[in-house]
């Protein structure tokens, strides 16, 4: 492995960080400052804390502990599109479930690649 880029659970957080980008434009005008603002800030914090892990790697505390970052930041998002269907915001249940599934998934794939790293 030579880049973060080769990580699947990167592959995929940064997937969903353009994704949620791209949703939270779409989401009513009120929103804007509001949960728009935050999930693209939390799902962006997934990909970010991968990559920033990963050019820590040689330290593998340093590394852990900005996946374990990565892995809240997942939970964080979910809770945030959690939120927005709830509150009638994202009414497409479709979209919702699609992402929640795939932040569902980004979050395993975390978690055991934080076990992994640990062994």
């Amino acid at each position: 492995m030579q880049s973060y880029k080769d990580l699947e659970i990167y592959k995929l957080a940064h997937k969903l960080a353009i994704e949620m980008h791209e949703l939270s434009l779409k989401l009513p005008g009120f929103e804007k400052y509001e949960e728009a603002s935050q999930i693209r800030r939390a799902s962006k914090s997934i990909a970010a804390n991968i990559v920033e892990g990963f050019g820590r790697r040689k330290y593998k505390q340093d590394y852990i502990r900005f996946l374990i970052f990565a892995h809240s930041s997942c939970d964080e998002t979910r809770e945030h599109l959690e939120f927005l269907f709830e509150t009638g915001s994202l009414d497409d249940e479709k979209i919702f479930s699609k992402l929640n599934e795939e932040l569902t998934r980004l979050s395993r794939m975390i978690s055991n690649f934080i076990k992994a790293v640990k062994k």
